[in-house]
């Protein structure tokens, strides 16, 4: 009787590993350790992102509170415009502006003579009430682009105020008196030539905008 052919892979009893075997085993371990290394790496590198973002966090907020950053608000994005328009007006009849007149000053009735003062020169006045503003000079006159010309009028009679633009979208004026307010101009003496607005404060610029004039912007009460 033939003999059975010799199994090569069994010795005594027991299976030998062929090298078919063995390089896939090794390969089986190399994909498994490549897969535990791309998984630790991009725990790591997910980490450090973290870390990073916190601090960038902490910096950030040290920064604003210390006032190395400054952050626009809301409020301050509606507020008056500070840079003073170029465009030269003709000074328009007094009849053609609408008034709001407001009293900064600690000054009881100003706005109410001031205002009785102007409507006698033929102004249409609207509103008279108090304002309460940190701005120390002449006056503040306010008015949207559609004002301006307005405003220009405003400000030959009331010599020495401060020009700013607002969002309003019709062709009203807000004059402010504040506490260096000592009159309006003779109205003979009232210069009636072409022109531009005034914003002394561009003569007055300082590196700290913060510092500039506050513009009032609630009433106060009448």
């Amino acid at each position: 009787m033939a003999k059975r052919p010799r199994d090569v892979t069994q010795l005594h009893g027991h299976h030998v590993v062929t090298g078919d075997e063995l390089r896939a085993t090794f390969a089986e371990d190399a994909e498994v350790h490549q897969g535990r290394f791309g998984r630790r790496l991009f725990h790591a590198i997910v980490l450090v992102l973290l870390v990073g973002v916190i601090a960038a966090g902490a910096a950030g907020a040290w920064a604003i509170m210390n006032g190395v950053i400054k952050v626009p608000t809301t409020v301050a994005s509606k507020a008056p415009a500070s840079l003073c328009p170029t465009t030269t007006f003709d000074y328009i009849p007094n009849q053609n502006v609408t008034l709001n007149v407001f009293n900064a000053t600690s000054r009881g009735g100003l706005a109410r003579t001031v205002a009785d003062q102007f409507a006698a020169r033929g102004y249409k006045v609207a509103a008279v009430d108090n304002r309460d503003t940190a701005y120390s000079g002449v006056g503040v006159v306010v008015s949207g682009v559609k004002g301006q010309a307005a405003a220009f009028n405003v400000q030959r009679n009331l010599a020495g105020t401060d020009y700013f633009q607002d969002n309003r979208e019709d062709e009203s004026v807000d004059v402010v008196l504040t506490p260096g307010y000592e009159g309006l101009v003779e109205p003979q003496l009232v210069d009636q030539t072409p022109g531009k607005l005034s914003c002394p404060r561009e003569d007055l610029r300082i590196a700290d905008n913060a510092k500039w004039p506050v513009i009032p912007t609630n009433p106060s009460g009448k």
